[in-house]
């Protein structure tokens, strides 16, 4: 397993070595003790798994303190562009995103921590996605941001006519009005 530094302090991509043969593949999709070698100590309490079609954009979604969650994401079947922005005030990231294609077939993972919010757009037919949080669901401290917002112009990597956003998803507020109470130091 390899376990991959972002730009973004706290951000991890997890590439699992993944040993194949004639009869399919085996991988860790999880290894905590390899986790804690790299210092990233967490207890996740929820799997969850979501089915999209291409062109759905999910997110950009958090929880907010104390309800945060830090999450390990990666897809089951089919292809995502996955985006992690940083919400933590005091970062010198503080607003910068970072994504990248996670896919069946590459089969690499992101590890999200706390202070972060999340989205993900479908790059193909159909697309099973599945996350381990840290936390569990708190509707109360459920935000968001829009997955349009200028201040970060995300390319989704999918058409703009293809685009699919839930109801919800669309009267989300931009960056500068989303409530956020994040610290730093927050893992």
């Amino acid at each position: 397993m390899n376990i991959i530094k972002t730009p973004i302090e706290g951000l991890f991509v997890i590439e699992p070595n993944v040993f194949e043969d004639s009869r399919g593949y085996f991988f860790e999709s999880y290894n905590k003790s390899k986790l804690s070698a790299e210092g990233i100590e967490c207890v996740f309490v929820q799997d969850n798994e979501s089915c999209s079609e291409l062109g759905v954009v999910r997110g950009l979604h958090y929880q907010l303190e104390p309800y945060s969650q830090v999450k390990l994401v990666r897809v089951i079947v089919g292809s995502v562009f996955d985006v992690a922005v940083d919400l933590r005030k005091d970062s010198p990231t503080f607003g910068q995103h970072y994504g990248l294609v996670l896919s069946a077939e590459n089969k690499k993972q992101m590890y999200i921590p706390k202070g972060f919010a999340h989205g993900f757009s479908v790059l193909s037919d159909k697309t099973v996605f599945s996350y381990k949080c840290s936390d569990f669901y708190n509707a109360s401290s459920e935000r968001g941001i829009r997955f349009d917002d200028p201040k970060f112009n995300i390319d989704w990597k999918v058409g703009s006519s293809k685009i699919s956003v839930s109801e919800k998803d669309l009267v989300l507020p931009f960056f500068d009005n989303a409530e956020k109470n994040f610290k730093h130091q927050n893992k």
